[in-house]
């Protein structure tokens, strides 16, 4: 039995604007997750065509519900990011062609790649997410809490969410494939088309949402290449437009934790991993005692604020 459990979210993103820089306190990070963000409503989008083919040879009961599970609980996000898409996409139009290429992007991948491939993408992709989720969980008062509840709570719901299911396409690939060198030697495929994909994202941000508003060079978080961009800027001969500062959306958290989480991003590739025994983010347990409480989790920093108003309202 698995012990996935698939929760419908709702933030709430029609009904006032979204904005692109959610976290005015790091615009490096607010891009960066934006970018996320679109690269999740078309990774998840393959994932849901990827189960349905793996489906019949799948034999095991057990993996089978593990599967479904899974599936389901990606969708639930593919959903909720759309949502936040089209917040932005009402106030920066353009960004609906990014989003396309984005999509087409993975349309492309199911299309021209066998079942085994997407099957070591998955899995070589979620396993990254627990440590690197863990980094950002831990340091959720300067990533999260300062910015607008809704973005913060969609993002905190969903990467729980990867750490609760984080051995599933581990499970699923081994289940169907069988193959973990196989998973090691496309690594390095993989993860360039998925950086490919975040710099698509990134290059329609900074052609369709003005510099006033994301406040930095959306290439940011590409580290080095956006330094080399900076570098090109101030060789008047090369033409390469100014798409505003660099910054690292990381630079204040401790390098230990950094380092910890790249070793664990490392290691999730190798033959023989098991996500389960992974270290967690201590918010993930909290997430769930409060989900399970009936805490209103779509709302994480503001929820006890209005019951704590509402409370007093009925006292006076």
């Amino acid at each position: 039995m698995t012990d996935l459990i698939v929760r419908k979210m709702r933030f709430a993103f029609a009904d006032h604007r979204v904005p692109f820089l959610w976290n005015e306190t790091n615009p490096a990070f607010s891009s960066m997750a934006n970018a996320v963000s679109f690269l999740a409503i078309a990774f998840e989008k393959m994932i849901g065509h990827m189960i349905t083919e793996a489906m019949p040879f799948i034999t095991d009961p057990e993996v089978a519900e593990e599967a479904q599970a899974f599936v389901r609980q990606e969708g639930q996000h593919a959903m909720a990011h759309r949502q936040h898409a089209k917040g932005l996409i009402k106030t920066y139009p353009g960004l609906k062609e990014t989003l396309d290429e984005v999509v087409k992007a993975f349309d492309d991948l199911t299309a021209e790649t066998p079942l085994k491939y997407r099957l070591a993408y998955t899995a070589d992709l979620e396993a990254t997410f627990t440590p690197v989720f863990k980094l950002m969980l831990d340091h959720d008062d300067t990533l999260f809490a300062p910015g607008d509840d809704r973005v913060a709570s969609l993002f905190l719901w969903h990467f729980v969410e990867e750490v609760e299911h984080r051995s599933s396409a581990l499970i699923i690939y081994d289940a169907v494939a069988d193959d973990p060198w196989y998973r090691m030697r496309v690594a390095p495929s993989i993860f360039k088309h998925v950086w490919a994909v975040l710099k698509v994202a990134c290059d329609g941000f900074n052609k369709h949402v003005p510099l006033e508003e994301r406040k930095i060079d959306a290439m940011s978080m590409f580290g080095m290449q956006a330094r080399k961009k900076t570098l090109l800027q101030k060789l008047p001969f090369t033409k390469t437009p100014y798409d505003g500062p660099v910054e690292n959306a990381f630079a204040h958290l401790p390098v230990r934790e950094m380092l910890t989480a790249l070793a664990g991003v490392v290691r999730s590739q190798v033959p023989g991993h098991n996500p389960a025994h992974e270290k967690l983010p201590a918010l993930a347990d909290e997430w769930f005692r409060r989900y399970e409480d009936g805490y209103e989790v779509t709302q994480w920093y503001t929820a006890g604020e209005a019951t704590e108003k509402k409370a007093s309202a009925a006292n006076v």
